[in-house]
């Protein structure tokens, strides 16, 4: 049986008895794979018979090692990148997939998939209009890492972060959608809760955008200065020729695009949790995993962003790396106070 056999919702919070048991599947699985190749019926089969935790790992390992052996043949390590707001709603697909074909009651499941896709599709959007997609498109921040540390090191880097840790973690922080399997049997098919997590997510996507649409429409504008001289309406010459966009949500919070994405997952977790009951339970590793890698990267972004901009010291100490203080207002070398 490769769903969990639970008597409680308590038991579906067990990594022991929902994940390490089936552990054996991640070695059993090349060879099975070998004997059903030739037969979609089987193929299809083997797919039902293998856990759907596992079964999603399986797939984001094969997914590291393909990144890893393209990375090496064309030079470039971006590919996670821009694999980044597909891979998620994969994985929560798949489990949606699997709940229906198990004949479980997938309602709550299609509501979560719902929302994960809208995210997927804005933030590819996002990537594309950026060149993300363009060919030859790398990660400005890789090309400096590339230089700080030796060419062997950078190798070991790739193989271990890059694509390994990286691709784990875009799978671990859909963990949750599998406690929500998990748990349906022991569960209403979706309640007003839901549909409440489901309109916090939606909130939290369209604040995303904003922050996003702020900064992209300050880059087209530096852009067209940059080219031309000519200074669009919505901004002065000084906010041009500072380099970095300071207005809007901006102007409140160093990284508000940021702070999104990562309140996203957060709820995406409590989402989890609340239908299992059990709202510390070892799905939040992904999650986890996901806050502390974006401490890392926005600090190494940020100390980049310092040595090419003036000005930018200044609004790190005016301004809130993640948290808006909606009590002030950055405006370019002050913070002034709004009027009590």
């Amino acid at each position: 049986m490769a769903l969990p056999i639970v008597g409680s919702l308590k038991d579906c919070c067990s990594f022991e008895q929902t994940v390490t048991r089936y552990i054996s599947q991640l070695y059993e699985f090349p060879s099975h794979v070998i004997n059903t190749w030739h037969s979609p019926a089987s193929l299809g089969n083997l797919y039902l018979a293998t856990n759907p935790f596992i079964g999603g790992l399986i797939f984001s390992l094969f997914v590291a090692f393909a990144l890893y052996l393209v990375s090496e043949v064309n030079g470039n390590v971006s590919l996670i990148d821009q694999s980044w707001s597909i891979l998620p709603s994969i994985y929560n697909i798949h489990y949606v997939t699997y709940a229906r074909l198990s004949g479980l009651n997938t309602k709550r499941l299609e509501v979560l998939v719902f929302v994960s896709v809208i995210w997927s599709i804005r933030l590819t959007y996002n990537f594309y209009r950026k060149g993300g997609y363009s060919k030859g498109s790398d990660d400005y921040r890789w090309d400096i890492l590339r230089k700080m540390i030796s060419p062997s090191l950078f190798v070991v880097f790739n193989i271990i972060f890059i694509s390994l840790i990286q691709s784990l973690l875009l799978f671990l922080i859909t963990a949750p959608t599998y406690l929500m399997l998990l748990v349906t049997p022991f569960t209403e098919s979706i309640t007003v809760a839901d549909y409440v997590f489901a309109s916090v997510l939606l909130a939290l996507i369209v604040y995303e955008y904003i922050a996003d649409q702020q900064q992209w429409h300050y880059q087209v504008a530096k852009k067209i200065y940059n080219e031309t001289a000519r200074v669009t309406r919505e901004y002065t010459q000084q906010d041009l020729e500072r380099g970095f966009v300071v207005t809007g949500l901006w102007s409140k919070s160093r990284h508000p695009n940021f702070l999104a994405e990562q309140a996203i997952w957060v709820v995406f977790y409590v989402w989890g949790s609340w239908t299992s009951h059990k709202y510390i339970n070892w799905s939040s590793v992904g999650v986890i995993s996901y806050l502390i890698l974006f401490q890392g990267s926005t600090s190494f972004t940020e100390k980049i962003t310092a040595a090419k901009y003036r000005e930018y010291k200044e609004y790190q100490k005016s301004v809130r790396k993640f948290i808006p203080n909606f009590s002030s207002t950055y405006y370019g070398h002050a913070l002034k106070e709004k009027d009590p």
